[in-house]
């Protein structure tokens, strides 16, 4: 199991390859559908600096805010990446992404992204988001809650051991695609 730590170095990034079981701590920030259109279109600076060698993770939370005001993680499952495969290569490029956390994996752009700036796609295992919660211990801050809703903001959160598993390398391979080559062979065989 290797350990990494936000902020992470495209050094450290690049060592990395499919299959390695990682656990995760750091800054890790949520950006599902509007987020990433907003980083793309608009590149705004508020989420700048918290992105650089950090790691996006495609997730829409149930949260609860807390007796003392602060808010919770109640479930912290992965979304679908694919959605953001339009986004992904150039929100990794424009704001120094060392990691997407995610489930489903992505496509060619994105891949041709984590190749040239030095950058994974790690799998989170769906259906586990109460236990996921678990690793995020803090949530530091939330951008555009009011205008995106819960699921679609931008909560900046910090997490400890958050178990992933890389499927996507910077050195172009990917899990996803070799698993999908496969399963189109042996669909084909199976029709003739």
């Amino acid at each position: 199991m290797i350990k990494l730590k936000t902020p992470i170095s495209e050094e450290d990034i690049r060592k990395l390859k499919v299959g390695d079981q990682v656990l995760l701590s750091g800054t890790v920030i949520t950006a599902r559908d509007e987020a990433h259109k907003l980083m793309v279109e608009e590149r705004p600076d508020f989420i700048r600096e918290i992105m650089k060698g950090a790691v996006i993770y495609h997730c829409g939370p149930v949260v609860k805010k807390r007796d003392d005001g602060k808010w919770e993680f109640v479930s912290a499952g992965p979304t679908t990446s694919s959605r953001e495969e339009p986004y992904q290569a150039d929100v990794i490029g424009e704001y120094s992404v060392r990691g997407v956390i995610g489930k489903g994996g992505m496509g060619p752009k994105t891949a041709e992204g984590l190749k040239k700036h030095g950058a994974v796609y790690f799998h989170a295992v769906g259906g586990a988001g109460t236990l996921i919660a678990n690793s995020v211990k803090e949530v530091k801050n939330v951008f555009k809650l009011e205008e995106f809703g819960t699921p679609e903001a931008f909560w900046v959160i910090e997490v400890e051991d958050f178990p992933v598993v890389v499927t996507m390398d910077a050195n172009g391979n990917s899990l996803h695609k070799e698993i999908l080559e496969k399963s189109e062979k042996i669909a084909e065989e199976l029709m003739k």
